[in-house]
C-alpha cells in the first residue's frame, strides 16, 4: 500500500527523508514578478527584491489541480495545509480530496488544517511520518495527529510586518510602529489567526519575551523548531536562551522558505514547539 504525505510549501519543507513526500507551491507575486515557492527559488534574492519593491504584492495557494497532481497514485494521502484562517489552501485540498476519492474508490485522503504555518507544520508532518513508519492504520494516524496538535504551538518575533499589513493579515496600526525605534512584534496564533501579543524594543528583549511566552503556553523542554528569515544570529540567541533553562531540549534551526519569508520578512523568527 502506497502512503504519501503532501503539504503546501508554507511548511518550509520541500523534501522529507525516509518517506514519500510532496510539497505543492505557494506563489508570491508582484506587479513585475512571480515567485514560486519551490526548490528553484532563491529566497534571499526574493527577500532583497521585495524589500526594495514599492508596489502591490500578494500570495496564492495551490489550486485543486495541483493538489490532485501531488496526491499522485497513493492509496493513502496525509495532507497538511497552512491555516485555513489565512489561506484558501485547505479548502482547495478538501475539494481535491473529494474528487480524488470519488475517482479512486478505496483510496483515502486525510486533509489536516494545521491552523498554523512553518515550523509548527513541520512538527505535524514529522508526527505523520513517525506514525506511518510505525505501521499505524489510517484512522489511527488521523486521530493521533489531531491529538498531537493539542500539544504544539507557534510563536513569532518580527522586525517588519509591512507585507502582513498590506495583505490584511495584521492591523495596519500595529504595522505602523514596527521598524520604528527598534520595535519588535511578538505574537502567537492559538486559533490559526496571527495574534500580536507584545511590542518590545530590541532583539534581547524580544528573545526574553519569546521564552517567557513559550513557558506561559506550557513549554517545559519539548522539541523546538526555529525558522529564521536572514537572521541566524537571532535564532542562535533564542536557542541558547532556551537551553539555559532547558538544557536537554532538542532545538533545530532552519530557514524560512518563500511564503514564510514573504510574511516574516528580513529578521523574522518563527518558532514551532511542543508543550504539555
Amino acid at each position: 500500500m502506497k502512503k504519501r504525505i503532501v503539504s503546501d510549501s508554507s511548511a518550509n519543507m520541500y523534501t522529507l527523508e525516509g518517506i514519500d513526500f510532496v510539497s505543492t507551491d505557494m506563489i508570491i507575486s508582484t506587479n513585475v514578478k512571480e515567485y514560486r515557492d519551490n526548490m528553484e527559488l532563491d529566497v534571499q534574492q526574493m527577500v532583497q527584491e521585495l524589500a526594495a519593491y514599492k508596489g502591490r504584492s500578494g500570495t496564492a495557494c495551490p489550486g485543486v489541480g495541483e493538489w490532485l497532481e501531488a496526491f499522485g497514485d497513493a492509496d493513502e494521502v496525509y495532507c497538511i495545509t497552512i491555516t485555513s484562517k489565512l489561506s484558501g489552501s485547505f479548502n482547495a485540498a478538501m475539494t481535491a480530496k473529494q474528487q480524488y476519492e470519488e475517482e479512486h474508490p478505496g483510496r483515502k485522503v486525510f486533509v489536516f488544517d494545521s491552523r498554523s504555518t512553518g515550523p509548527e507544520m513541520k512538527l505535524h508532518i514529522e508526527k505523520m511520518k513517525e506514525l506511518i513508519l510505525a505501521g499505524k492504520d489510517f484512522d489511527s494516524i488521523c486521530k493521533e495527529v489531531a491529538e498531537y496538535k493539542k500539544h504544539t504551538a507557534i510563536a513569532f518575533a518580527l522586525q517588519s510586518v509591512r507585507n502582513l499589513a498590506n495583505n490584511g493579515r495584521i492591523n495596519p496600526a500595529v504595522a505602523a510602529v514596527v521598524g520604528m525605534l527598534n520595535i519588535r512584534i511578538i505574537g502567537d496564533a492559538p486559533k490559526g489567526v496571527l495574534n500580536p501579543t507584545d511590542k518590545v524594543r530590541g532583539d534581547k528583549k524580544a528573545i526574553l519575551k519569546l521564552v517567557e511566552n513559550m513557558k506561559k503556553t506550557g513549554y517545559k523542554g519539548g522539541r523546538v523548531l526555529i525558522d529564521h528569515c536572514c537572521n541566524k544570529a537571532g535564532a542562535e540567541n533564542l536557542k541558547q536562551a532556551l537551553l539555559e533553562e532547558f538544557p536537554k531540549a532538542k532545538i533545530i534551526l532552519d530557514v524560512t522558505y518563500g511564503l514564510c519569508s514573504f510574511y516574516a520578512e528580513k529578521g523574522g523568527l518563527i518558532i514551532g514547539f511542543e508543550h504539555v
